[in-house]
């Protein structure tokens, strides 16, 4: 197998290559292919996402904390598609028009170019038959002296013309052989400008991240059951957690002579109701008064997912030596000596 016949089986391979590469690159474009810029970002399935979040936050308002939320999301998404609008016009440009060009048009002229020499040797073929039977009967050509001279000549030019294309031919093969290198660096260009794309969508991200993290941060309106004790009194601006005083003080008021109180289980529903409420921090809580065994169930509840507990795990052993204490007095001067060594927070909860 020659030289040439080695170029053209990798010229189909190739061809075959590109095209398949242009097809699924095109499939991986979530904008519309040969649209303007604005016109294709706002196509774009982050822009109706966007537009979506947009209509949701006035729907809430402004003074909601999921309407804030949805707002600087929506401004990060529309940030997002026009950097995806941007890439995908990039590519468009840099990578997805060279390939076609490469598949559908340069490649294909070139076996046009190979097709053309197939003919031009039949031609050739044909005109040196013709030649040689004229030679054969040189007797039925004494009549006409110059038929064989003009059938020499075209076979000659035939002949030329098989040359030149096959010059041609070989040349536009060597060339694009000595060209695989460029077309290569197609593909490069792509993860380069798939790169750049990320670092620059990373940016709006680690912009937006902390702008809406510190919404969070923020807005006092949290749930406090789960959350650390000192948290919740920073949030809150409080001394004393809400769940705490708020069923201490309804204790105090209506269920003190409860029998089996912090002993019997209250309803579920009920129990999950007041927990959402004051996980919330509604002050409306009476239609809880005359149910202690819910509001003991949430006291219950609230220290029992604390993440650390009232009395700390740093004391937990100074608190099991206070407990063994045999004798009543010290014991409960041990306790209170533990009691000082709670931080500041925990002992005023505690008290």
């Amino acid at each position: 197998m020659t030289a040439i016949h080695v170029h053209e089986r990798r010229l189909d391979s190739v061809r075959l290559i590109c095209h398949n590469a242009h097809k699924k690159l095109q499939g991986c474009f979530q904008g519309q292919l040969g649209t303007e810029t604005e016109k294709r970002h706002k196509k774009l399935p982050l822009m109706f996402m966007s537009q979506s979040m947009q209509e949701g936050s006035s729907v809430l308002g402004d003074d909601s904390l999921l309407a804030k939320t949805l707002y600087s999301c929506a401004d990060a998404e529309q940030r997002l598609a026009v950097e995806l609008s941007a890439h995908e016009i990039q590519i468009e440009r840099d990578v997805l028009e060279p390939l076609n060009q490469l598949s559908e048009v340069e490649i294909p002229n070139i076996m046009k170019q190979r097709k053309q020499l197939a003919k031009l040797v039949l031609d050739w073929d044909s005109a040196r038959a013709r030649f040689n039977q004229a030679q054969k009967s040189g007797t039925n050509f004494q009549m006409q002296p110059g038929k064989l001279d003009s059938l020499k000549e075209e076979m000659d030019e035939a002949a030329n013309k098989v040359e030149q294309c096959k010059d041609q031919l070989a040349a536009d093969m060597y060339n694009f052989v000595s060209k695989e290198g460029d077309y290569g660096q197609y593909f490069v260009m792509l993860l380069e400008a798939q790169a750049d794309y990320h670092r620059r969508a990373l940016a709006v991200l680690e912009k937006a991240l902390p702008e809406i993290q510190a919404q969070q941060d923020k807005w006092t309106e949290k749930p406090a059951f789960g959350t650390a004790l000192e948290e919740h009194l920073k949030r809150s601006g409080r001394e004393i957690a809400l769940p705490i005083e708020a069923c201490v003080m309804m204790l105090l008021e209506t269920g003190m002579k409860e029998e089996g109180l912090f002993r019997i289980a209250a309803g579920a529903s009920k129990l999950k109701k007041l927990k959402a409420a004051l996980d919330c921090s509604t002050s409306q809580l009476e239609e809880f008064y005359s149910d202690p065994h819910a509001v003991a169930g949430a006291l219950k509840s609230y220290l029992r997912e604390l993440p650390e507990p009232l009395m700390t795990f740093n004391l937990y052993e100074d608190w099991i030596q206070a407990g063994n204490i045999p004798d009543q007095n010290t014991k409960l001067q041990a306790l209170w000596v533990v009691c000082q060594k709670l931080p500041k927070p925990n002992l005023e909860n505690f008290r």
